[in-house]
């Protein structure tokens, strides 16, 4: 039964966000003119027809509208009641999908309905934003305990793996951004640094890995990567232990070893230094396992198996790279790290898009006047690339307007999520926003060239009914839970 904190509690539809909502329809205003500007053809004279994409825009903007509106009107107890069954009926039609039949551009992720077309992991992602909220929001539910983080972690991977094997690797990269969330709940920062500084040995090994250290024999981005790990090792054993003068030892003593072997190998003989700082890292680790034996103090070990796990993500990472990846992937990573360029092949969309931005200028050549897009020069320009048409036709202008657009977004909805009572909804708040963070920061990155193209649409913007319905779940569930933070149960 649900009873009013107060006399004067307001309805649910008085109760809700309206700030957000008004955002959500802006944002939708301008997707739809930006994939009128992307789909335009010369000559074209209904915008509104449903042969056309702008026409078919409205109708998944339409419907969209109204699946929300339907959702505002659910009784946001049945949310939490049913997470686990809409979690686990997701799975299964993700896990179908894997055998479909229907192979769209190498992928098997999309079901083919007649004329419709659904993308199954566009809509799980808000299933699984349920799963995490009602399984986090248990009783004595602690994310540092190991037996409540394993399942937690579980209930993210699990779609990531369905995902993956219907050969859609950019939309299961999506689900990592669920780990913001944990840090915002208790996620030792550890864990989070650990996946970042994974990422700058991949970057800095693949990209210097073939740079000579002046004239020595010694790779630039091996010995980069061997001196951040017992950098890195020391800065956690100076955050997570006491002793904080044995971690600046540690690192001083380091830096003075590498500096005197730098020096030795330029004046008196060249050779591969990388030999010497792979010994200091394993002497490091050697050094925490000791003191772990003697002291008992976990941090040791956990630090030595940072170290040691290092070592062997960054011997991994070239061969991850060249027999792992598919090719194509393979020769993106290679052009966004400056290895190729490829401007007919993996690099053409990028390179074609930055085109297209830099032309638009600080105000833009006006709607529907795009030279680039109009001509077609941009692949999948209305879909993953839409971004390049907002930059050419509004220009700077009107691509930072959208840009603030999507913050006021976030930060609203991180507004909303620190005012909910309920950890529920505050775990699925967060959920909500780190799906969104992530798919505005790499779809622009990617178009502007900065971050790997992954193939993922930027929200309410790239043209599609799965990610457009997708969203709108992700989002008005969330305005219905939070339009309820006044109401008790009982």
């Amino acid at each position: 039964m649900v009873q009013p904190t107060d006399r004067n509690q307001k309805g649910v539809i008085r109760s809700l966000d309206y700030w957000t909502i008004v955002i959500y329809i802006a944002l939708l205003t301008f997707g739809w003119f930006s994939v009128c500007g992307a789909s335009y053809t010369y000559g074209e004279t209904d915008l509104f027809s449903l042969d056309s994409r702008s026409g078919m825009q409205i109708v998944w903007i339409g419907t969209s509208i109204v699946l929300g509106f339907v959702i505002l009107m659910l009784d946001d107890r049945y949310l939490d009641m049913f997470a686990y069954i809409i979690f686990g009926g997701m799975l299964l039609l993700l896990f179908a999908t894997i055998f479909n039949p229907h192979s769209i551009k190498g992928s098997r992720s999309w079901l083919v309905l007649g004329p419709l077309r659904l993308q199954p992991a566009e809509f799980a992602k808000f299933a699984t934003a349920l799963a995490l909220a009602k399984f986090m929001s248990t009783y004595g539910y602690s994310i540092q305990k190991w037996k409540h983080f394993a399942p937690t972690l579980a209930i993210v991977l699990l779609p990531m793996l369905f995902i993956v094997l219907q050969r859609e690797t950019g939309s299961a990269l999506v689900y990592l951004s669920f780990f913001l969330m944990f840090y915002r709940e208790g996620m030792p920062g550890s864990i989070l640094f650990t996946g970042v500084a994974m990422v700058v040995y991949f970057v800095v090994g693949i990209r210097f890995a073939d740079t000579m250290f002046f004239y020595t024999p010694t790779s630039v981005g091996k010995l980069v990567v061997l001196l951040m790990i017992q950098l890195f090792s020391c800065g956690l054993l100076y955050v997570y232990h006491n002793d904080r003068r044995e971690a600046v030892r540690l690192a001083l003593i380091s830096i003075g070893i590498t500096a005197l072997i730098v020096l030795f190998t330029l004046v008196i003989i060249p050779f591969d230094i990388s030999y010497i700082e792979l010994g200091l890292c394993i002497i490091l680790i050697g050094y925490l396992l000791w003191r772990f034996l003697i002291t008992r103090v976990r941090n040791y070990l956990w630090i030595s198996l940072f170290a040691l796990g290092s070592l062997l993500f960054y011997n991994l990472a070239d061969y991850g790279l060249n027999h792992v990846l598919e090719p194509h992937q393979r020769v993106r990573i290679n052009v966004l790290l400056g290895l190729e360029e490829d401007l007919r092949g993996a690099g053409y969309n990028v390179h074609q898009s930055e085109i297209a931005i830099g032309s638009g200028g600080l105000e833009g050549k006006g709607f529907l006047n795009g030279t680039q897009t109009k001509l077609k020069y941009v692949p999948e320009q209305d879909t993953d690339f839409i971004f390049c048409t907002v930059g050419e036709e509004e220009g700077f202008v009107g691509s930072a307007g959208v840009l603030l657009l999507f913050l006021a977004l976030i930060l609203r909805l991180i507004h909303l999520a620190e005012r909910q009572p309920r950890r529920f909804g505050r775990v699925y708040g967060y959920c909500v926003v780190s799906i969104f963070l992530f798919h505005v920061f790499i779809n622009v990155g990617m178009v502007l060239g900065l971050t790997p193209v992954i193939g993922i649409p930027l929200p309410f913007f790239s043209y599609g009914g799965s990610s457009l319905w997708g969203f709108t779940f992700l989002l008005f569930i969330f305005l219905r839970i939070d339009s309820s933070r006044n109401m008790a149960y009982r």
